[in-house]
């Protein structure tokens, strides 16, 4: 409705809603193609249940939050995940959502080793893998 609009608008502040124009002339500059991208995405989000759709908006503010370094860091970083086969996407998938799953204690183990893996040498992560296979063998 355009009364509940205007009255979103009417309750920001200068700043914010120069950010808003800002944002609508950065969208506007964009290619008609790209445009319609967006609105799918944003119908996408829209139609998301509320409960899942907090954590999409949570996880993108917590996003915008990040250095711009970190950001474009996570961008490589999905970018490798997308080129992944869909079943080593799906065997990523499982595994962090066990770690999400997981007690706090548990948690906290899984992330400490996952630490001490990105610390490894790949000659180290190698000889790890074969203790490890060598254990689950037995």
């Amino acid at each position: 409705d355009g009364g509940d609009a205007r009255a979103r608008w009417d309750a920001l502040t200068p700043a914010q809603r120069e950010a808003l124009r800002q944002r609508w002339q950065t969208y506007r500059a964009l290619p008609p193609e790209r445009q319609a991208e967006l609105r799918e995405r944003l119908a996408r989000l829209r139609a998301l249940p509320p409960a899942e759709r907090a954590v999409v908006e949570a996880r993108y503010r917590a996003f915008r939050e990040l250095t711009p370094e970190a950001q474009q860091l996570l961008r490589q970083k999905y970018e490798r995940f997308r080129a992944l086969p869909p079943e080593e996407r799906a065997r990523l998938r499982a595994r962090v959502q066990r770690l999400l799953d997981a007690p706090p204690a548990e948690r906290q183990r899984l992330l400490q080793n996952l630490e001490r893996w990105r610390k490894m040498t790949p000659e180290e992560r190698m000889r790890a893998r074969e203790r490890w296979r060598e254990r689950r063998g037995r």
